[in-house]
């Protein structure tokens, strides 16, 4: 009889810790829950941007000066975006970083049905992009990576609009700028 109880204890003991290697605490499901979780947490800063009339004419004007019409077509398409970051401040928030802050974000993604389109490297930066597509448009990305210069941060940008694939790829190349503008 022990014998027979052997695997399912086995199995069920598998897949507590492949719940606990998601990420501390409980998990989120989705990145909407991810931000909900982790706002107004210690080490944690949160911004939210939406485009309305007069933001998205200062942006297109920038991405005439910076990247031509692939990134301005880009920018208008933006619905809303949402960054968080992580910079660990004191040893619980280390911990935190430890305990698999980036995995629980992968897992998110790679749950909802993000596809990578790109590593950082191949693009200049650090940052791993995802979107959720059908075909050539893209709904939905979000990039995954780190701040500047600081050790065991952490970075989810989540971009909502009506995208190409190559729109994305014009956006992800300035994604360290925009994030280092918005963390400050």
């Amino acid at each position: 009889m022990l014998a027979s109880l052997r695997y399912p204890a086995f199995f069920l003991f598998l897949l507590l810790m492949s719940c606990r290697a998601g990420g501390p605490g409980t998990p989120a499901r989705t990145v909407a829950s991810f931000f909900s979780k982790y706002e107004g947490r210690e080490g944690f800063k949160t911004t939210e941007w939406s485009a309305d009339l007069l933001q998205r004419l200062a942006l297109v004007k920038a991405a005439k000066l910076l990247g031509g019409s692939e990134l301005t077509n880009a920018i208008t398409s933006i619905r809303q975006a949402r960054f968080i970051s992580f910079a660990p401040t004191t040893d619980a928030a280390r911990t935190l970083a430890r305990e698999g802050l980036r995995q629980e974000a992968a897992g998110i993604l790679q749950g909802n049905k993000y596809e990578p389109i790109s590593v950082g490297s191949a693009l200049g930066n650090d940052y791993q992009v995802s979107v959720r597509a059908a075909g050539d448009r893209v709904s939905e990305f979000a990039a995954t990576g780190q701040l500047p210069d600081v050790a065991d941060s952490f970075v989810l940008v989540a971009v909502d609009g009506n995208f190409t694939r190559s729109q994305v790829q014009a956006l992800a190349k300035y994604l360290p700028q925009i994030v280092q503008a918005t963390s400050k």
